[in-house]
């Protein structure tokens, strides 16, 4: 297209589209993005769809979509000569930022509710060398407590509140175009936690439109889980409120697991730009979804999965048309809570409060003597 931002030589103009940077080395990357855009006929008819896509994040290096935006962050911690960066994480945000910061020669500094963490995450946490403190308060909490530290300790924060993570998870909506040879879909579907992707997509789809790559903005659908669904409840009070956070969220999609997501305001402006609807859904509706997904070959954070759960009830209320071009973000890697999808499909995952989550399309795994006899009579009666 002619208003590609490239130069007659091909290459980017870094210079326009990131002004922050005058000098390239201080770029840190792992090499992230160019996430694939996965069909799912499977998902769609669970869904209701003709057809969607996925835009699978947990292809990036560290297994979320955290890179896209840890990239530019601590590009920015490097241009500003920090020292040491810092995190609150409950997991994809931790492992990401240990290893951009580690790669880029910082200290990594990350805050985790005591007891509440993938531990597949913390583990790359502590593989990439991140200084680890578990704090006995929640991820909202903790947030305050650290950007009081940030302050008086001069560490440099990468949240989601950081406006540079937020311009690099833009590039996730850039790149997703491009994929599509710049033909918009009708809806894009995303998790909704502390609300970084939803103010950083809506910013990077009005700013493609303002500059001629795109010919008009797509609806957000924005999907959180009961327990923590602060911006949906948001949504449904008149015009002009404001957020009431929750102060204990309950999920098992431990990415959203937040009561009180700082970028609510910047994420409330593009949901309504975009002629957008906020929805949620349950315990139950997630972890079907989520399976749903895995037998699609496609796996995912029980996170992610809302995205479809969340399809499938707006297509049911007729929001989501039938027919419509849908695609649907998955955030991360289903490495991110395996004993998630163990419990699930032997029958033990418990919602928050305990209340038994139904297998309804589990998977167990089935003890067989050592006897081929046996066993092919097994595999022939199925």
């Amino acid at each position: 297209m002619s208003n590609t931002p490239l130069d007659q030589s091909g290459v980017w103009r870094y210079r326009e589209f990131y002004p922050f940077l005058n000098d390239l080395k201080h770029v840190v990357t792992l090499r992230e993005g160019n996430t694939p855009l996965l069909d799912a006929p499977l998902a769609a008819r669970y869904a209701g769809l003709k057809r969607i896509a996925f835009k699978h994040q947990g292809f990036n290096p560290t297994g979320s979509f955290k890179d896209n935006g840890m990239t530019c962050g601590a590009s920015q911690a490097v241009r500003l000569g920090m020292g040491r960066v810092a995190c609150v994480s409950t997991g994809n945000t931790s492992a990401s930022m240990a290893a951009y910061a580690s790669a880029a020669g910082l200290q990594p500094v990350i805050f985790i509710p005591h007891g509440n963490i993938s531990y597949g995450k913390l583990a790359q946490a502590l593989e990439y060398g991140a200084r680890t403190l578990q704090v006995e308060a929640n991820f909202d909490q903790i947030l305050a407590l650290v950007r009081v530290l940030a302050g008086r300790l001069g560490i440099y924060l990468l949240n989601s509140i950081n406006p540079f993570r937020i311009e690099g998870q833009k590039s996730i909506m850039v790149e997703l175009m491009d994929q599509r040879d710049w033909r918009v879909p009708d809806w894009i579907v995303l998790p909704g936690g502390n609300l970084g992707n939803t103010s950083a997509f809506g910013k990077a789809l009005r700013e493609m439109k303002e500059m001629g790559l795109i010919d008009r903005l797509p609806r957000l659908a924005v999907i959180q889980a009961e327990g923590a669904a602060p911006f949906y409840e948001l949504t449904q009070r008149p015009a002009g409120a404001r957020l009431e956070a929750v102060g204990n969220p309950e999920t098992l999609a431990t990415a959203i697991k937040i009561g009180d997501p700082v970028s609510w305001p910047k994420a409330l402006r593009e949901v309504v730009t975009s002629g957008g609807v906020v929805e949620k859904v349950s315990e139950q509706e997630i972890a079907d979804a989520k399976a749903q997904i895995g037998l699609c070959g496609i796996g995912c954070e029980p996170a992610s999965a809302a995205t479809l759960a969340g399809i499938r009830k707006l297509v049911a209320g007729r929001v989501i048309d039938s027919e419509a071009d849908v695609v649907a973000v998955l955030t991360g890697n289903v490495l991110k809570d395996p004993d998630y999808i163990y419990r699930y499909h032997t029958g033990q995952l418990e919602a928050p409060g305990g209340r038994q989550i139904q297998s309804a399309f589990g998977n167990q795994p089935v003890v067989v003597p050592n006897d081929a006899d046996r066993i092919a009579a097994l595999l022939e009666a199925t």
